[in-house]
Formats: C-alpha cells, structure tokens, sequence
C-alpha cells in the first residue's frame, strides 16, 4: 500500500495525525508539526456541527450519528464533554489528543478510532459503510486510494473488515509490499 494511503486511513486525518502526534508532550504544543495542527483541525472542524468553534454535546451527538453511531445517550456525551473540564474550543481539543496521546501506542490510537465504527465491539467495520467515509469525509480518499486500501485488508464474507488486521497495515505496511 503505499505511504500516503497507509497515512490516510482515519477519518478527518484524526489517526494520521494522532500516529505523528503520540511523541509529543500533552503540554506543549510546539512539538506538533504544522502540518498536523492542519490535521486536527480539519478533525476539529469535522466535530465541530455548527461550525460555532465549540464542540457541544449537539455537535457530538450529529458527530456520532454521521458515523453511524446512534444510540448515544446524552450522559456518555457529556462524560465525553467533561475531559475538557470547561467549553471544548480548538486549543483544548489539541490538549486533550496531546494528553491522551502522550505514550500511547500507534496501534492502540487506530483501534481507539475504530471503536466509532464498531458500536457492538466486533472488530470488523462495514467495508461499504467506511469506503463511503473515507471518499465523503474532511481528508478524502481518491476511489483508487479506496480500492487500494481494501486490496491488502481481508474483507469477510459477510463485507466486514477485521480491525486488526487494518491497523497491522496501516502501522506496519503490506508485508507483499517489498
């Protein structure tokens, strides 16, 4: 698979720029590169419904709903809310990717992502379902960059993909590659 695909597997760039961003100290946002402060803010702006500059529980609610996740109840939304510990504007969402990034594992920040995709804990996400993301969502996929993601991820019979098995390329590249 080549690079830029393998770097552009999440959607909105969030785990892109959460790969990049893991080595980074949760207090100073100097270690980010510009160009992934570019990235979370295109993720930011993705959350961020009403375009407003503070995600809201409103703004999370039609954030998971887009991904499919419907049945969230306002309680987990706002547990989610009160990481921020006041109003969640661009400058404490970079905090909090900063903090919860801070010694986590590439591999781990990936399957955290597809938790969203996951809702019943499977770890498989709808083949159909995640193509549509990637080709409709904030850093798009070409239909061949799609395509070529699918071609090195087992999809089941039932068109499920293995989570696992995402990650080990995205973090490791297609071993067929050499």
């Amino acid at each position: 698979m080549p690079l830029k695909a393998s770097r552009r597997a999440g959607t909105c760039g969030a785990v892109a720029a959460a790969r990049r961003a893991q080595r980074g100290s949760s207090s100073d946002f100097s270690v980010f590169q510009p160009s992934q402060i570019q990235e979370f803010k295109e993720a930011f702006s993705c959350i961020d419904q009403n375009r407003d500059g503070i995600v809201t529980k409103a703004d999370l609610k039609e954030t998971y709903w887009q991904l499919g996740k419907t049945n969230m109840s306002d309680e987990e939304l706002e547990e989610r809310l009160k990481e921020g510990k006041g109003p969640i504007n661009f400058t404490v969402f970079l905090r909090l990717f900063g903090e919860k990034l801070n010694g986590a594992d590439p591999e781990e920040s990936i399957l955290n992502a597809f938790k969203l995709f996951d809702p019943a804990g499977t770890s498989t996400v709808n083949k159909d379902e995640f193509k549509q993301l990637l080709l409709s969502q904030a850093d798009k996929f070409s239909p061949e960059e799609a395509e070529q993601t699918f071609a090195v991820t087992p999809v089941d019979a039932s068109g499920n993909i293995d989570c696992m098995s995402l990650c080990y390329v995205i973090t490791h590249g297609d071993e067929k590659e050499d």
